[in-house]
């Protein structure tokens, strides 16, 4: 029976997180020097966890989140599966009065079942859905890996948590996060759970 732990971390700050621009999977950015600090918190926390695997989306600041863990040697893989939804036109943008209406408008329809719903140019909840599975598939079919590192992207984990814990896509906003924020899930073989929720503890140090 396969046993495993996965500890599902957000990626470390980048500038446009903390300008409020729209960065999905269009945008291939750097942490920033937040984002590193929040890095090495999380590296100091976890340090000491036997991992077996990493893997990260194709987007390099999730590997730079976590790349201590690499230094390692702890064997890695990168799967776009993991990567951000896809925010079309929006990407890269600042936010403006339009768009903030437009982004409500699309959170309304997502939260009300309309899951195909997406940007031009972008994805659906339902389009991340069906890469997530096969990145999911992947994870999940190499029993050897009992302690596994997934860093992804916030919008992205709160629709792969759905996955995993057998909820519709339509209860996403159930998970908050932040930057560089961990989720424990444990697989007992059957069914996952989530057995830490939104911990922020490790950037609380000083």
């Amino acid at each position: 029976m396969i046993k495993k732990t996965l500890y599902i971390v957000r990626h470390g700050q980048t500038d446009l997180n903390k300008q409020g621009i729209v960065q999905g999977r269009g945008m291939d950015t750097d942490l920033n020097d937040e984002g590193r600090r929040q890095a090495a918190q999380f590296f100091e926390a976890y340090k000491t966890i036997p991992f077996d695997k990493i893997y990260v989306s194709a987007l390099k600041r999730t590997q730079q989140s976590i790349q201590q863990f690499i230094d390692l040697g702890i064997p890695f893989e990168k799967l776009s599966g993991l990567d951000e939804l896809a925010w079309g036109i929006y990407e890269g943008q600042a936010s403006t009065p339009e768009s903030k209406a437009a982004f409500m408008d699309l959170m309304r329809n997502w939260l009300h079942g309309n899951l195909d719903v997406k940007f031009e140019g972008g994805e659906s909840p339902n389009d991340v859905k069906i890469r997530q599975e096969e990145a999911i598939k992947v994870i999940m079919s190499r029993p050897e890996e009992k302690n596994v590192l997934i860093c992804m992207h916030g919008r992205a984990m709160r629709l792969i948590l759905c996955l995993l814990t057998n909820r519709s896509l339509i209860e996403m906003e159930q998970f908050p996060h932040q930057n560089l924020v961990l989720y424990k899930v444990t697989f007992d073989g059957e069914k996952f759970d989530i057995v830490d929720f939104n911990n922020a503890l490790h950037l609380k140090t000083s």
